[in-house]
């Protein structure tokens, strides 16, 4: 199954959703449809219950070079008129934008990234939204935002000092530089590192096949603990995945598991239920 969008390439297989950014001769740069797009796509993979993992990949050189300046021309925001009415509609655009990429974490599955060539701007908010990243060795990642003289505003800020180091996120932001592949996979950033992208898509591929095996409940649970968890006290967040195992331990799948171990077969697991319309 496959189905094309202005900015995007999306096919399932085998329980893997696969999201390719698919204007390679514009640097898979952010415009309109990009973000409206995005959160309907990864929304409507998380809710169908029979995909397990989704892959945001991309083509040609570039990851992606960032956000459009189309995106302000086009919102309908207006220099004129009494400030502030002003400046509480752009609040809103920024809101909007950044729930095209929290949509990454509200997804039911896991959602890995894999970056070649430039991750810029934009591209560094939302590969920070997903649950890992990986990357071929000419990857590198800027927040471009700090050398354009505005203060990013999509996630990165709030984001990266939760995947790294907060003094390497804090020299990555200020300065503006390029960080390359192998300083990312030093500090943490990417998983791994790849030869080129051919590998690195394949590679990706085949981790989210690994995942698709698993209990897709099991992956759920994790997925919502782990998020709660960053945002969370260690009280809280025991207590928040206390509440989940009330309601979605069940036996079910352990036995499955401990069935197939004895069968020496892989383990078959119910998928989850379609979540229902408009969620």
């Amino acid at each position: 199954m496959s189905t094309t969008y202005p900015c995007f390439d999306v096919t399932v297989s085998d329980k893997v959703a696969h999201i390719q950014l698919s204007r390679p001769d514009e640097l898979n740069t952010m415009i309109p449809s990009f973000w409206s797009d995005l959160p309907v796509i990864v929304s409507e993979l998380s809710a169908r219950g029979d995909v397990r993992a989704i892959v945001i990949s991309s083509t040609g050189k570039h990851f992606s070079a960032g956000m459009d300046l189309s995106v302000f021309t086009s919102s309908g925001l207006s220099m004129d008129g009494e400030p502030g009415r002003r400046n509480a509609s752009f609040m809103l655009l920024v809101k909007r934008l950044q729930e095209s990429f929290t949509a990454l974490e509200r997804a039911r599955v896991p959602v890995l990234a894999a970056i070649q060539g430039g991750c810029i701007g934009g591209a560094v908010d939302m590969v920070c939204a997903a649950d890992m990243r990986y990357a071929s060795q000419d990857a590198y990642f800027v927040i471009q935002e700090t050398n354009i003289g505005m203060t990013a505003d999509v996630g990165t800020l709030q984001r990266l000092p939760k995947l790294i180091p907060d003094g390497i996120a804090r020299e990555l932001v200020y300065t503006g530089r390029r960080m390359p592949a192998a300083r990312a996979k030093e500090v943490g950033l990417v998983n791994e590192v790849f030869d080129d992208h051919e590998s690195l898509v394949a590679g990706v591929l085949e981790i989210a096949a690994e995942i698709a095996t698993k209990s897709p409940l099991t992956l759920w649970g994790a997925k919502e603990a782990l998020v709660y968890a960053r945002d969370h006290g260690v009280a809280d967040s025991l207590h928040q995945i206390a509440l989940w195992q009330t309601g979605a331990f069940q036996p079910a799948d352990m036995m499955e598991s401990f069935a197939a171990k004895g069968e020496k077969r892989a383990p078959s697991y119910e998928d989850l239920p379609a979540a229902p319309s408009g969620i």
